[in-house]
């Protein structure tokens, strides 16, 4: 009961998310999606996204103290994430977390979205191991760091590579239309690809010739993937042949996972660092998950995953990282902290 009762709210992207965390003891996660309100246009719709925050933010933060069985005034601080994500939707949730900051007279931390996904992992598998190596693979993301110090205290979260366009999850979005599977495409993909021959189509592996890794060693790009699958479809539509619609998912999603567990697996290596950690949406990934098993326990190098349900953005990982800043004694946030969607991953917590 010493360890600090901690809510944390996320509204980065089209996620309400509330949870509340005792040290590192889940005790709620409330989430509500507004993914249905943007299924019909393909992608998020930012103004629909802030809407569905507002109308959800209350709601949540109820059902949230209810399952944890607290009251909002046994909380001994706020966590909210400032940034990075979609301007709007942030405002609504850093605007929650000053209210009830000053309403409850509680210290408030205004903390990064990327460190979060690090942080969550604490919640199912205890604390990280530091230094870690964290791959964190979303719709707007795809981050190779080096982590010391997941509150980034004295430079604690180095960013060792990223995503140069298109991030994985977000092809996985756009791969998913191109083939006719509903947003978000992910879920999707991973579904028709168990069906279908990881080996059927030879798809380009982006940055990983020898000039490309000399530059961009361990950075991202799936930019020309998407567009090699798109151009393999249309070639089969105007032929007036059927798209063997698993063969296609189960290639393209091969060529990401190759990618991503081939670079992550490298930088562990490089920096002699043993523990990778993976966050983020596209870690739920059921091949991404095997494969970075597989290929590290050859080299010695040990996976933490969290549950599917932990790498979505949700208020869980927020509460963690929060609880994390209060037991390192780390000083809050003031309450003019900004909502910063460009925020860099290596300003872990507002000042």
């Amino acid at each position: 009961m010493n360890e600090p009762l901690v809510l944390g709210i996320e509204t980065s992207c089209d996620e309400t998310g509330v949870g509340i965390v005792r040290g590192h003891t889940l005790l709620a996660d409330a989430v509500a999606s507004s993914v249905d309100e943007h299924a019909r246009f393909g992608g998020v719709v930012p103004e629909v996204a802030s809407r569905a925050h507002l109308e959800a933010m209350v709601p949540t933060i109820e059902r949230a103290c209810e399952t944890a069985g607290i009251r909002l005034h046994d909380v001994d601080a706020i966590a909210v994430t400032n940034g990075p994500g979609l301007a709007g939707a942030l405002l609504v949730g850093v605007a929650a977390a000053k209210a009830l900051a000053l309403g409850l007279g509680k210290p408030i931390y205004g903390v990064n979205h990327l460190a979060s996904h690090v942080a969550v992992d604490q919640l199912e598998h205890g604390p990280l191991p530091e230094p870690c190596i964290a791959m964190l693979v979303s719709g707007g993301h795809s981050s190779l760091l080096r982590v010391t110090d997941v509150t980034g205290h004295e430079g604690g979260v180095d960013p060792m590579g990223q995503t140069i366009d298109d991030a994985a999850g977000e092809a996985f979005d756009k791969v998913a239309r191109l083939l006719g599977l509903p947003f978000p495409g992910g879920p999707h993909i991973d579904r028709a690809a168990r069906e279908g021959d990881t080996v059927a189509i030879d798809f380009p592996r982006g940055l990983t010739s020898r000039r490309d890794l000399e530059r961009h060693r361990f950075d991202f790009s799936f930019s020309g993937l998407k567009t090699a699958v798109a151009r393999w479809v249309e070639a089969k539509e105007r032929a007036g042949e059927p798209v063997p619609v698993n063969d296609v998912a189960a290639s393209f999603q091969e060529a990401v996972c190759d990618v991503l567990v081939r670079k992550a697996l490298d930088a562990a290596a490089s920096e002699g660092i043993e523990d990778l950690l993976i966050g983020g949406g596209v870690a739920a990934n059921s091949r991404l998950r095997h494969l970075a098993e597989e290929r590290a326990s050859k080299l010695g190098i040990r996976v933490r995953v969290p549950r599917p349900g932990l790498c979505t953005d949700n208020g869980a990982m927020v509460a963690a990282l929060g609880s994390e800043m209060v037991a390192r004694g780390r000083t809050p946030s003031s309450l003019d902290l900004p909502a910063d969607s460009s925020l860099p991953v290596t300003e872990v917590l507002a000042g």
